[in-house]
């Protein structure tokens, strides 16, 4: 069995098992361990996954840890502050959260990898994907522990939905979009460029384009089947009620777009792990 399919198994197995232990005895000491169990076993395969792929011998065990972990605390610590600071609600809100998180993670990998002689576009991937898998998990940790708490008290079935759904959705997430600026980095001999720049600025659009589905779905499900007692509502404030087709329509438009979003990502990725492999020497 390959390596980052028993770790898979081995982890699923043991995310299940503390799942059922918890619900039956009700020990909320087991809950970090299912809050980490969950966070992190979708982006560590992913990484072990990576890790055996077509690569250089540069890229060590120590250099992927570096990357997960240092990159992804980094990241998860820069995007906190600088959202505080910096957003305001608005309308372009989640562009400016895709600026600041690709932002961060960009500069965690050129920080981790400060030190890396030689680099080329497929370690750029795996090392990019690997600070974007750990932010990922560590991010996950985070929204997993806060749906824990409800105003009926702690809540285990949605924590264990929200491990779920992040876990599904984390293979086309951070890890990939910080893949893809990996790769055109280091295509680029680790300077910031026009093309990486302009990388960064399309991921960013990407993720922007993601966290804001929700709100487009709604905005497109009420321009083409919204009623004018539902805009009434809205004018004064009101949230209006949705028949049964507007729940489908919405749902089809959310999904759609985010599996667009995923299409565009791993079809961007696949180009550059094509490009022809051209290793850059740094130094004397």
């Amino acid at each position: 069995m390959r390596p980052w399919l028993r770790i898979f198994l081995i982890g699923l197995g043991l995310w299940v098992a503390t799942v059922v232990v918890t619900t039956v005895t009700a020990n909320s000491t087991l809950i970090p361990t299912l809050v980490l169990l969950g966070s992190f076993l979708v982006p560590v395969t992913f990484v072990v996954w990576a890790h055996g792929r077509d690569r250089s011998p540069d890229i060590t065990v120590e250099l992927l840890f570096n990357c997960f972990v240092i990159g992804g605390v980094l990241g998860v610590l820069g995007a906190s502050a600088l959202e505080t600071w910096l957003l305001k609600p608005s309308l372009v809100i989640f562009l400016g959260v895709g600026l600041i998180e690709e932002g961060v993670k960009l500069a965690a990998l050129l920080f981790v990898t400060r030190h890396l002689l030689r680099r080329t576009a497929r370690d750029g991937l795996v090392l990019g994907g690997t600070v974007g898998f750990g932010f990922a998990a560590f991010e996950s940790a985070g929204y997993a522990f806060n749906a824990l708490f409800t105003e009926d008290g702690l809540s285990l079935r949605q924590l264990v939905e929200t491990e779920v759904l992040r876990g599904i959705l984390a293979p086309v997430g951070h890890g990939l979009w910080t893949a893809i600026i990996g790769g055109v980095l280091f295509a680029a001999h680790g300077r910031l460029t026009g093309k990486v720049i302009m990388a960064y600025l399309g991921v960013a659009l990407l993720h922007a384009l993601w966290d804001s589905m929700n709100a487009i779905a709604i905005g497109l499900t009420l321009v083409f089947t919204g009623q004018s007692w539902q805009f009434s509502q809205l004018r004064i404030g009101r949230v209006p009620r949705v028949t049964e087709q507007q729940v489908h329509l919405y749902t089809a438009l959310d999904w759609g777009g985010l599996l667009l979003i995923s299409v565009i990502g791993l079809l961007w990725l696949r180009s550059i792990a094509r490009a022809p492999t051209v290793r850059v020497v740094e130094g004397p």
